[in-house]
């Protein structure tokens, strides 16, 4: 099978290299836009299994691409890798928390690219598409179609970030067991270790303000982790 990555990056030049590494790889394939608006239109037409979004971008930056596809059940678990030339730790996190999955600042090695690229892949959403059969969980107030991206409590809609959501996937995926903090950031984060173990702290925090009565359902197990009972 062929593995589809949209490459949006305005200087040719780059976007050029990345295509020509990744493109090394057996069954991968590249598609190259220049601008936010045109990334929007090729994952409308064709949804790749990942992207690598530049932030700096003419008519929408990088941020508000990520913020829309984010915010469209069809393309909010598409694997994210942000490439930018700013450097600061504001920068990084904002991105993080739209939902990007990695995030790679210029000047870069195209190795390492290829290897983060890799790595994304390799992550349980990545390949959801492929998956035969659903996971749907379904307790006194949860009901959570994690193939559909539909999370309900007592028959309401709840509307979820991306990490809230691979959070809570995590967790029930592994109820009644508990997690180590950094389990969960391996598994949710993967490995970028720019992100501290309290992240998951406020993440669960936020997730179990969201599910109300069944945000009870996470347990903090002291010094230990997390863990979703039943």
């Amino acid at each position: 099978m062929t593995t589809q990555i949209l490459v949006v990056e305005d200087e040719q030049d780059i976007a050029g290299l990345i295509k020509h590494t990744l493109e090394r790889e057996p069954g991968i394939r590249v598609e190259m836009v220049n601008s936010g608006d045109a990334a929007l239109k090729a994952v409308a037409e064709s949804a790749p299994h990942l992207i690598i979004l530049d932030l700096n971008l003419p008519v929408l930056s990088g941020f508000e691409v990520c913020r829309i596809l984010r915010s469209r059940p069809a393309t909010r678990l598409i694997p994210i890798i942000m490439l930018t030339a700013r450097t600061t730790e504001v920068d990084r996190v904002s991105g993080l928390d739209l939902g990007a999955d990695d995030y790679v600042t210029k000047p870069f090695s195209l190795r390492e690219l290829a290897a983060r690229v890799r790595a994304v892949l390799r992550r349980p959403q990545a390949t959801q598409a492929q998956e035969p059969a659903a996971m749907v969980y379904r307790g006194a107030h949860l009901t959570a179609d994690f193939d559909a991206v539909a999370i309900e409590v007592d028959g309401a809609p709840v509307r979820l970030t991306r990490r809230e959501f691979e959070l809570l996937k995590c967790l029930v995926e592994n109820r009644n067991r508990v997690l180590s903090r950094d389990r969960l950031l391996e598994r949710v984060w993967g490995y970028d270790r720019t992100i501290e173990t309290r992240s998951v702290d406020v993440h669960i925090g936020r997730l179990r303000a969201k599910l109300v009565l069944a945000g009870d359902q996470i347990e903090t197990v002291v010094g230990l982790g997390y863990r979703f009972v039943e």
